[in-house]
């Protein structure tokens, strides 16, 4: 690999060059074309309904999926979720829950519970618990 060195190397010369005297008077330039343009001024009070309207847009924006998401949860409430909860996390046994019972909602219970004889083999097939299953049902 050939060395490089930059003293030996010809110099490239810039494509830019500046006309001659042109920084002399440049500053003297620049201050005239300063004093030329006229500052547009904006009263605070109207710029504050500007700044009111866009914070309003912004915050309805934000406002709408949060209403509509609150709405679709609050009213659909999902059986197992809540029979997950009496279970686990509730101090409340199953017989405290069967004396809140009317005599209507033993009868709705009583109506839609169908087993097949398959459907409870499995069920006691797979409980890690089937002695405590058997001694509830006495």
């Amino acid at each position: 690999m050939k060395t490089f060195k930059l003293e030996n190397e010809p110099k490239i010369k810039s494509g830019f060059k500046a006309p001659e005297n042109y920084f002399d008077d440049f500053s003297e330039k620049v201050l005239q074309q300063l004093n030329e343009k006229e500052v547009k001024v904006i009263p605070f009070y109207k710029r504050k309904k500007t700044l009111w309207m866009a914070a309003a847009v912004v915050g309805f924006a934000i406002l709408i999926p949060a209403i509509n998401n609150y709405r679709a949860n609050s009213t659909d409430l999902d059986e197992a979720t809540l029979e997950n909860y009496l279970s686990y996390h509730s101090n409340i046994s199953q017989y405290d829950l069967i004396q809140k019972l009317d005599d209507s909602d033993i009868e709705k219970l009583g109506n839609d519970v169908t087993l097949e004889d398959e459907t409870l083999e499995d069920i006691l097939a797979t409980s890690p618990n089937i002695e405590h299953l058997i001694s509830e049902q006495n």
